[in-house]
Formats: C-alpha cells, sequence, structure tokens
C-alpha cells in the first residue's frame, strides 16, 4: 500500500492545492493523500493565520472528497516542524507502508536547505510537481550535494541509494496561489474561482487576511 504526503501551510488551503493531491493519487496509484498543515514552518514566519483557521479551512475543503485525509501531528509538536520528523512519524504509525512526499519543483532545487535531507531521502519517495518552464530533466533540479546518493539516473526517475524513488509528476496546474487569495481578500476582489466555496465562506466570516499580504 502506498500514501501520499502532502504538507503545506495552505494559508489558505486552494483548488490547486486540491488538483495536485489528485494528481498524485492517480499518477502514483495511491490509497490515499495525507495533507499535513504546518505549524510552526521554519522558512516562513510572518502573514500566517492561527493553525485553528487554517486546519478548519482544510476540514471544509476536503468535505466529501475521497481518497484524502487530514493529520495534525504537525499542529501538535512543539517548536519547529521538520518535515524528516513527520515522515519519521508516519513510518511509525503506518509500519510497511510506502510513503511518497509530494513536493513542488522549486523545492527540491533547495532540498540541500532543509534539516536532514539526506535521511527524508531514505524515509519516503519524492514525487516532484513541475510547474510550466520549470526543467524536465530531474539532474537540472537536484542539488548536487544530494545528487550523489542516487544510483540510478533516468530523466524522469531516480533511484535513491535506500531504494526510495524520486520521480516527475505530470500534472496541470492552476494558476492560483495562497498569495494571490490573500491579496484579493485585502483588496475585497472575489475569490470564488480560487478557493472552494465552503473557505471563501469561512474566510469572510472570519475576518482572515484583511490587511494586504
Amino acid at each position: 500500500m502506498s500514501l501520499g504526503v502532502l504538507g503545506g501551510t495552505f494559508n489558505p488551503v486552494h483548488r490547486a492545492h486540491l488538483r495536485l493531491g489528485e494528481a498524485a493519487r492517480r499518477h502514483l496509484g495511491l490509497e490515499r493523500v495525507i495533507m499535513i498543515p504546518a505549524g510552526d514552518p521554519p522558512l516562513k514566519h510572518s502573514g500566517i493565520a492561527p493553525a485553528r483557521h487554517r486546519l478548519a479551512m482544510l476540514e471544509r475543503a476536503l468535505e466529501g472528497q475521497e481518497g484524502f485525509e487530514i493529520a495534525t501531528l504537525e499542529l501538535e509538536r512543539p517548536g519547529k516542524s521538520y518535515t524528516v520528523h513527520t515522515l519519521e512519524a508516519l513510518r511509525d504509525a503506518h509500519p510497511g507502508v510506502s510513503l511518497w512526499f509530494v513536493l513542488g519543483a522549486d523545492a527540491l532545487a533547495q532540498l540541500d536547505l532543509w534539516y536532514a535531507p539526506r535521511r527524508l531521502l531514505e524515509l519516503a519517495s519524492l514525487a516532484v510537481a513541475q510547474r510550466p518552464g520549470s526543467a524536465r530533466d530531474l539532474a537540472d533540479l537536484v542539488p548536487a550535494s544530494l545528487a550523489t546518493t542516487f544510483r540510478e539516473r533516468a530523466p524522469e526517475r531516480w533511484v535513491h541509494v535506500s531504494g526510495q524513488e524520486l520521480r516527475t509528476l505530470s500534472f496541470d496546474p492552476l494558476d492560483v496561489s495562497a498569495t494571490e487569495v490573500r491579496r484579493r481578500v485585502a483588496r475585497g476582489e472575489p475569490i470564488g474561482g480560487l478557493v472552494p466555496a465552503p473557505v471563501e465562506r469561512y474566510i469572510a466570516e472570519h475576518g482572515l487576511y484583511q490587511e494586504a499580504a
């Protein structure tokens, strides 16, 4: 059995997040995708809505969606949240299950700056979603210091010395970002096409993102 892991601040969750999760589920043959809202992400510090709101919006966005679940372990963990600790916890909770960590091409290119990246590559296979204009060959994305830990390389599939994989993920992205959603809210502009309707209502009801992003 294989599970996908899709983390983020989800500040707020939007339609592109959901499309990416569904693309990963289909492309990788996953039983389900675990969405993990970040608690205290080390590389982002300002303009983040309180965790309870981000979780509530994610719950509303996934209501009725098959093949998705939410894990709150990063919200419950005190201090900084690191992906490697999250993957270790998921491995312990799901012994014998293959994990696929989904990330963007820009994140893969900076993976050497993450906490314990070599350990991360041992814990889960990676599926990298390509944005328009991104390099298609993984050799153009994987940091040089980590590239040496892979024993097999093809343009769209590498195999790590641990046996975990790195694959490109076919993904037709939407032109939407959380930053744009927040800016639109601050300007009083509609966001109905960018986020699920329950998320739009929640933002309005709780007065989120009223200040410019």
